[in-house]
């Protein structure tokens, strides 16, 4: 339906309503044409006008509070819910959107008890048992959430979401059998999904299958959608196995990509200045001050290279700048102060060879 049409069918509708106002399906009809052109004051506005005549209208209640949800306004959206809860107490989508709002709050203890209603109501929907293990997953703990997905898997094999995130707790416990596992049959249902190609590829990295990661890594670069995180993820994994001119050349593509993002620069640097060459590791790091003039912690980096590169006075001035930035960080005090100590305490000592 295209704009024209879209405006005809609310006026049409609007015209219905002036007819029969107390009619409510008209008002889940207009409400629907607001939503698909975008204007969801107007949505609510609906909405709130057709509670007026029927405050027990469960449907508005859920679209009501599911609106409130995604505009991350929590609050509102439970209030919506709750009163939903009380239209329908038996009615299991209300006691999941209750879950994932407390979940989205943080709130552990009444999201797992949401959730669990739910299951009271509804125990065959693998969704259910995905949004809870997401829960445990969120509040790091991996056994349970691991357990969580497998349940979801034993009702749904094929559920897409569950064995990606099941393979992300597996690597997370570092079981990197299980989560490749998982992974390859995420591959097998959706081989060009990018991101679990990327998963694979440093997924062997760890486990040290250097071939096998250079080829998924080759493959995740050949399959559409942004590289720059792509050629990171290898350039890390190159330097792992310390190909090094690789690791250079893919953090130099990934620059070129995407130049105004920061981090490929500071990880060429660290990459730099871990091989000692310590004014190439300084350049990157300026590039990357070029981008974030304010971030104390490039400033601090680009200390660490002065002083490993023994320019003290050098570093002392950019660990000074770096707490003008950040003067309430108390690591970066005590670095400066330790590094200004030490430095004192050399020119003493050389003052006294001299003058002995």
């Amino acid at each position: 339906m295209d704009k024209k049409e879209l405006d005809k069918a609310i006026e049409k509708t609007v015209l219905k309503m002036a007819i029969d106002p107390k009619n409510t399906e008209h008002y889940h009809e207009l409400a629907k044409y607001y939503a698909l052109d975008n204007q969801y004051e107007k949505v609510i506005s609906v909405y709130e006008s057709l509670l007026e005549i029927d405050p027990k209208d469960l449907q508005t209640l859920l679209n009501l509070g599911s609106i409130w949800f995604y505009s991350k306004e929590y609050k509102k959206a439970l209030k919506y819910f709750n009163e939903a809860v009380l239209v329908n107490p038996s009615n299991y989508l209300v006691y999941y959107n209750l879950g994932n709002t407390y979940a989205e709050m943080k709130n552990f203890s009444k999201a797992l008890h949401y959730y669990s209603r739910t299951l009271d109501f509804n125990s065959n929907e693998p969704e259910i048992y995905n949004a809870i293990a997401l829960l445990y997953h969120d509040f790091e703990d991996y056994v349970e959430a691991r357990a969580y997905y497998e349940k979801a898997l034993s009702i749904d094999s094929n559920n897409l979401s569950a064995l990606i995130d099941l393979a992300n707790v597996c690597y997370k416990l570092y079981d990197y059998k299980q989560a490749l596992e998982f992974y390859y049959k995420v591959l097998e249902l959706a081989p060009d999904n990018k991101t679990v190609v990327l998963c694979v590829a440093n997924t062997l990295s760890v486990i040290k299958d250097k071939d096998e990661c250079y080829k998924y890594f080759e493959k995740a670069l050949e399959l559409d959608g942004d590289n720059y995180k792509a050629y990171i993820c290898y350039a890390i994994a190159s330097s792992d196995f310390k190909d090094y001119d690789k690791s250079v050349e893919l953090y130099k593509k990934a620059i070129e990509i995407s130049p105004k993002e920061v981090n490929a620069y500071i990880l060429l640097g660290n990459l730099y200045s871990n091989l000692k060459q310590y004014k190439e590791a300084e350049e990157q790091y300026r590039e990357a001050l070029k981008i974030n003039k304010l971030d104390p912690s490039i400033f601090v980096l680009i200390a660490n290279t002065y002083y490993m590169n023994n320019e003290i006075e050098r570093s002392i001035y950019s660990y000074r700048a770096a707490i003008n930035i950040r003067p309430e960080n108390d690591e970066y005090k005590l670095v400066f102060i330790q590094v200004l100590d030490d430095y004192i305490n050399d020119n003493r000592k050389e003052d006294l060879i001299a003058n002995f």
